[in-house]
């Protein structure tokens, strides 16, 4: 049997779009002699369409297009589609997380869900009822078990403390599956693909038989999706596999399928990324941001973006991911020097924008802060100039960039990154002021990786923007380090804290100083209010700020008492 893979881009409430997508893969997977064509999870609505679900005619769209697509796909290939559907099968919420099996006009199969994830970025169990059972279905003398996306994960522990009960691929094997089949829909993160590849050989090397999975592509909102599909052999080892953070169609011939390749199989051309794929994770992270940031304009209707540019690291990355996702024509950089601003930032973002073969627009911003200090003189008068100064010239940035969105539709992107966000050296309406945070999940030690990355083939990041201090330049003589600690402790410390959970006692006893660890973790507690304003941030890494971490802003700071 041929199955093909239809790694598919769907726009969440985009239903006729999306119906597009699955027939025009359907009818080419059929021409190259496809049976069978199995889609991601939800791939008639997009995932993840969160509270949409609480709309019945949300729901009625997807049963609107599934009726079509009975209609409209090749009678010839069957076909495995992902989508919300009424809950017809015991009693509790009223609808399920599908796949169904079109064939020959016919919705010859259903199996919904029966492992609803609820950590990190996922709530399913918010909305959908899992179901209580898995079936098999009969096609052309095989067994085909479907067990959708986290399904594949019992026995494992997918997150800190999570473990289930129920096994539905155990199940499955119990009813004499012969091919599993597992429509996905699987956020990226830094390391992800190979925790996939890890649980299918696992799979494989248990049940001793084929596993075609199939993963969504695309940005929607924070989330990227990667792609990445691939099919194993009953060995585990991978037979197929599909390219990542793009669109593909794979073919899967599984007759006949030895349980481990010959010599000649292993010679033999098959179905394999192009040569430029990611390689290694500052690559896989380029990659995503640069989907994430892609999709994310087409998808709310924007054509450009723009940003402000310092002479910094973070502006200038950000400047050379837009140009990658949206080419040099739909990019704008601006430079808005204060009388704190170098000679050398000046020229460095100048050198960028050239490079880059962006516009770049100047915008000097002390006139406008002289006429607001000249405006609250008589309120701040017998008071030292300070922080309140100093943001006002970020808020007087951030000003002109949504001034500039408003006038010409296009969209702001922020700079900052995930460590200034966790400790809050950030301004709230001022460099957080704008639609997407693009490096709001990168650590700044992963920004000066990228930026060396970036520059591989030839200089676009000025070498000077690489190795000049940090600094906000906000007033004389300013560096990053005289309010944080060194960025590589700093985000040492955060990614224990942040991504493994670890205690104050815990960190400090990873041979960090007590005082340090006491002052980062205060720092990113206090600034919980301003994350909770902030912009979307494309996700990277195992949690990121947004719906993957959800801390309460009035608390006490338990963390740090001894």
């Amino acid at each position: 049997m041929k199955i093909a893979i239809g790694q598919i881009n769907s726009t969440i409430g985009d239903f006729s779009g999306n119906r597009r997508r699955i027939l025009d893969a359907a009818t080419t997977a059929l021409g190259q002699g496809a049976r069978v064509i199995v889609f991601p999870e939800l791939c008639v609505c997009g995932y993840p369409p969160m509270d949409l679900l609480d709309h019945a005619t949300f729901v009625e769209e997807n049963n609107r297009s599934l009726r079509q697509l009975q209609k409209e796909l090749p009678r010839e290939i069957a076909a495995v589609v992902g989508l919300v559907d009424w809950n017809h099968e015991t009693p509790g919420r009223a609808i399920q997380n599908t796949a169904a099996v079109i064939h020959q006009g016919q919705v010859v199969f259903r199996q919904a869900k029966r492992l609803l994830p609820t950590y990190d970025v996922f709530d399913e169990a918010r909305y959908f009822e899992p179901a209580t059972s898995s079936g098999i279905w009969l096609f052309q003398g095989e067994r085909l078990g479907i067990a959708i996306c986290e399904d594949l994960w019992a026995g494992t522990e997918p997150a800190p403390g999570v473990r289930y009960q129920n096994n539905p691929v155990r199940d499955l094997l119990d009813q004499g599956a012969t091919v599993l089949l597992s429509p996905a829909a699987s956020p990226f993160y830094k390391g992800k693909a190979s925790f996939r590849r890890e649980l299918a050989e696992r799979i494989g090397r248990q049940a001793s038989l084929p596993l075609i999975y199939v993963n969504a592509v695309g940005g929607n909102d924070s989330l990227i999706f990667d792609g990445g599909s691939f099919a194993t052999r009953g060995s585990g080892e991978v037979l197929e596999e599909s390219a990542r953070f793009r669109e593909d169609l794979t073919l899967v011939d599984l007759t006949p399928l030895p349980e481990s390749p010959t010599e000649a199989e292993r010679a033999a051309p098959r179905h394999l990324p192009p040569s430029n794929e990611p390689t290694d994770e500052i690559s896989e992270i380029e990659a995503a941001l640069v989907l994430g940031l892609r999709d994310y304009l087409e998808k709310t209707g924007f054509s450009r973006v723009h940003l402000g540019l310092s002479g910094g690291i973070d502006s200038a990355v950000v400047a050379a991911l837009a140009v990658k996702a949206l080419g040099p024509e739909r990019v704008t950089g601006f430079l808005m020097p204060s009388r704190y601003s170098s000679p050398g930032s000046i020229t460095d973002a100048e050198a960028l924008a050239d490079n880059l073969g962006i516009q770049r627009e100047i915008l000097p911003i002390d006139p406008l802060y002289q006429a607001v200090t000249a405006c609250l003189e008589d309120q701040f008068a017998g008071t030292a100039p300070g922080l309140a100064e100093e943001n006002i010239q970020a808020r007087l940035r951030g000003l002109l960039m949504m001034s500039w969105s408003n006038k010409f539709g296009s969209l702001t992107l922020t700079t900052g990154n995930k460590s200034e966000l966790a400790v809050g050296y950030c301004t709230l309406y001022g460099d957080m002021a704008g639609a997407l945070a693009v490096l709001g999940d990168v650590l700044k030690t992963e920004v000066f990786a990228l930026a060396r990355f970036m520059n591989r083939e030839r200089e676009i990041i000025p070498e000077n923007t690489i190795v000049k201090p940090p600094s906000a330049e906000l007033r004389p003589d300013q560096k990053d380090e005289d309010s944080l600690p060194p960025y590589p402790l700093l985000d040492t410390i955060l990614e224990e804290y942040l991504l493994e959970n670890r205690t104050f006692q815990e960190i400090v006893s990873r041979g960090h100083d007590p005082a340090t660890v006491e002052h980062v973790l205060g720092l990113v507690a206090r600034s919980e209010y301003k994350r909770r304003q902030a912009p979307p941030v494309l996700k990277v890494s195992p949690r990121a700020f947004g719906t993957g971490r959800r801390i309460p802003i009035a608390r006490h700071i338990y963390e740090t008492s001894r």
